[in-house]
C-alpha cells in the first residue's frame, strides 16, 4: 500500500524550473533513495515534501489524505501547515541542534511543546513530561547514545550530533523519515556510524526517503531508487537495476562520473 503519492510536482524560482513534473509513490515500510548531481532538484523535492517550500504545481498525498493540491486556494496552503509537516521527519545535512540544550533536551523539545496543546496538559504535566523524556532516552539508546544524553552538542562528535538529529526527527513519530545528504557534513571515519543507524532503521521497516551520494549504501539499503537530473526523474526502479544496469544514457553518464571521482 502506498503511503505517499507525489504527482506532477513543479517548482520554480523566478524563471528557473527546479522541479518539472515529478511523480512517484512510496510503499509503507520501504526506503527510497534519490541520487543525482548537485542542482538536480533533490533537496528542493524534499523541502517541498516537508512543506518548507510551496510547490507551484502538482499534489502530495499521505495515507490517502491530500496534504497539498496546487489547484486549491492560497488559504489551503497556510491552513494546518504545521500539522502537515508532522507527517515528515527531516534530517538535514547540517545537524541544526540547539547549542544551549543537551542531547536529550534537543530530542524532547518539540514533543514537549506539542504536549502543551493537550487538553489534559495542566492536570498531568509531570506525568506527560516524564513519558516524553523516557521516549527520548529510548531513542538515544537506539542511536547508541545512552551515555551522551546529558552532553551538549559541542561535546559530541559530528556523527554523534547527526544521530541526535535522527532521534529528534523520530521523536514525533512521523509517517515518513527524510534524510538530505545525512553524511555530507561528516568526516569519512564518522560516515559509517550514521549509515549504520539508517541501515538499522531500514531493517526495522521505517518508511524513509534518503537523498544520498553513497551509491553502495543506496543499492544495498533502498527498496527503490530514483535518479534525478535537471529537475526531472530520469530513471527509477530496483536499486540493483538502476545502479548496475541503468537503461538511460544520462544515468550511465552520472554513474560513470561518480565512479571516476571516487576511485
Amino acid at each position: 500500500m502506498a503511503i505517499l503519492e507525489v504527482k506532477n510536482i513543479e517548482k520554480h524560482f523566478g524563471s528557473v524550473s527546479v522541479l518539472k513534473d515529478v511523480s512517484f509513490s512510496l510503499e509503507e515500510g520501504n526506503a527510497l533513495a534519490i541520487i543525482g548531481s548537485s542542482g538536480s532538484g533533490k533537496t528542493t523535492l524534499l523541502r517541498c515534501l516537508n512543506f518548507l517550500e510551496k510547490p507551484d504545481g502538482g499534489s502530495i498525498t499521505v495515507k490517502d489524505k491530500t496534504l497539498f493540491d496546487a489547484s486549491a486556494s492560497v488559504d489551503d496552503w497556510e491552513k494546518n501547515l504545521r500539522k502537515k509537516r508532522l507527517h515528515f521527519g527531516m534530517v538535514f545535512q547540517s545537524f541544526n541542534l540547539f547549542p544551549q540544550y543537551t542531547a536529550l533536551e534537543n530530542v524532547t523539545l518539540a514533543e514537549k511543546l506539542l504536549a502543551q496543546e493537550r487538553p489534559d496538559f495542566k492536570q498531568h504535566k509531570k506525568e506527560i513530561f516524564a513519558e516524553i523524556e523516557q521516549h527520548g532516552k529510548e531513542l538515544l539508546d537506539q542511536m547508541g547514545l545512552s551515555q551522551r544524553q546529558n552532553h551538549y552538542p559541542h561535546q559530541l562528535s559530528g556523527g554523534q550530533q547527526q544521530r541526535v538529529a535522527i532521534a529528534r526527527a523520530l521523536a514525533l513519530k512521523p509517517d515518513i523519515l527524510c534524510f538530505d545528504e545525512p553524511t555530507s557534513a561528516l568526516d569519512p571515519e564518522l560516515t559509517g556510524e550514521v549509515l549504520k543507524v539508517i541501515r538499522g532503521l531500514a531493517d526495522q521497516k521505517t518508511t524513509m526517503i534518503i537523498v544520498t551520494h553513497e551509491m553502495a549504501f543506496a543499492r544495498d539499503v533502498a527498496d527503490q531508487i530514483i535518479f534525478m537530473d535537471n529537475g526531472v526523474i530520469v530513471e527509477q526502479g530496483d536499486p540493483h537495476e538502476v545502479i548496475d544496469h541503468p537503461k538511460e544514457e544520462r544515468t550511465r553518464q552520472f554513474l560513470a562520473r561518480y565512479s571516476q571521482e571516487n576511485l
